[in-house]
């Protein structure tokens, strides 16, 4: 179960990157260009909030119970052993917050009065989240490195 939960959350990763970067752009263009909101860009910012929490909920799995580095390696190894710390705490929470920040973005962006500003508004929270999920990944740059794709 952990192997499956773990390819899951590797292969999820890159809707979520790709849908968040679709968002951005079509944010951003209809932003700055005073285009109308569309149901394409209500759908795509659906669906990376969507795989955002889908991500969360397969990552939640993972961090209790099944995967060493979660809790369980918060509690083998403790805060001051990075590979640790990083799944047990930074990753998860900032993750969670990532993933809170564009629910918050769609929530505004329908409440928004006018077109631009439902794009604004998407712009700005899906660009914070996405800027969250890009760090918080394990690249191995300045994170524990784990495979682009888990087979």
């Amino acid at each position: 179960m952990y192997d499956f939960l773990l390819t899951l959350h590797s292969w999820t990763r890159w809707p979520v990157v790709i849908l968040g970067l679709v968002a951005i752009y079509r944010a951003y263009v209809g932003w700055t260009g005073r285009r109308p909101f569309t149901k394409a860009d209500n759908g795509i910012s659906a669906a990376f909030s969507g795989f955002m929490w889908l991500q969360v909920l397969i990552g939640l799995g993972l961090y209790f119970g099944l995967s060493p580095w979660g809790l369980n390696g918060l509690k083998q190894f403790g805060m001051k052993d990075p590979t640790a710390r990083f799944f047990g705490m930074e990753h998860a929470l900032m993750m969670i917050i990532a993933a809170a920040l564009a629910q918050v973005g769609r929530v505004a962006l329908k409440k928004a009065p006018e077109d631009y500003l439902k794009h604004k508004k998407a712009f700005t929270y899906f660009a914070i989240a996405l800027l969250i999920v890009l760090l918080m990944i394990p690249w191995g740059i300045w994170n524990p490195a784990r495979p682009l794709v888990h087979m």
